[in-house]
C-alpha cells in the first residue's frame, strides 16, 4: 500500500505540471502554427499590394491585399495595419504575373491533335519584401506563385472569380507561412 501511495504522490504533482506548461508555452505557438513571441511582437502592417501585371480584373489588387490582412487578422493577435514603416513586422509587395496558358491539348474528331487546349491554366504571381524589425535575418524578398486549371470551353468570365480565389488562398497561406509561422 505505501508504494501505491509513493507512485501517486510523485505522479500527481507531474500530471498537474503537464497542462500548465503547454498553456504557458501556447503564447509563442499556436495551433494554427503561428511562431510570434507576443511579448514583442505586436504589429504587422500589409501595405497595398498594387497590380503591375498589366491583366486581371480592376478589383485584383484589392482582392488580394484585404484577403492578406484579414487572414493575418484571423490567425495571429496581432494589430494589422494598412500602412505602418514603424510596425514591428512589415509586408509589403506587388502582382506581378498574371497569365493564361494552354496546358491540355485536345483531340479533334480524327487522330490529329487541335490546336486548342481542353484545359486552361491561369498562373498568378506575387512578389513580397517582408521585414521583420524584431529578428532582421527573417527577412525577405520573393516571389510567390500558384495557378488553376479550368475547362476551356468554361466562360472565362464565371471561372475567373473561382481561379482567383483559389489561386490566392494558397498564395496568401504561403506568405503567411514563410513570415509568422517560419515553415
Amino acid at each position: 500500500m505505501k508504494l501505491k501511495n509513493r507512485w501517486l504522490s510523485f505522479f500527481v504533482p507531474v500530471l498537474l505540471l503537464i497542462p500548465l506548461t503547454c498553456f504557458e508555452s501556447c503564447k509563442f505557438y499556436s495551433f494554427t502554427g503561428v511562431s510570434i513571441d507576443y511579448a514583442t511582437t505586436k504589429t504587422i502592417s500589409v501595405k497595398f499590394f498594387e497590380n503591375l501585371s498589366g491583366d486581371g480584373p480592376p478589383t485584383l489588387s484589392n482582392t488580394f491585399t484585404e484577403g492578406l490582412r484579414d487572414f493575418y487578422q484571423q490567425n495571429t493577435q496581432l494589430s494589422v495595419l494598412t500602412d505602418g514603416d514603424d510596425a514591428d513586422l512589415q509586408i509589403e509587395g506587388e502582382i506581378v504575373g498574371y497569365n493564361f496558358t494552354p496546358v491540355a491539348p485536345r483531340a479533334s474528331g480524327s487522330d490529329d491533335i487541335s490546336d486548342q487546349a481542353a484545359l486552361t491554366r491561369l498562373t498568378i504571381t506575387v512578389k513580397v519584401s517582408y521585414i521583420n524589425t524584431q529578428n532582421e535575418e527573417e527577412d525577405f524578398n520573393r516571389s510567390f506563385s500558384f495557378y488553376d486549371d479550368y475547362e476551356t470551353e468554361s466562360d472565362l468570365s464565371t471561372e475567373e472569380d473561382r481561379l482567383i480565389e483559389t489561386i490566392f488562398d494558397q498564395i496568401v497561406l504561403d506568405i503567411f507561412n514563410a513570415t509568422v509561422a517560419n515553415w
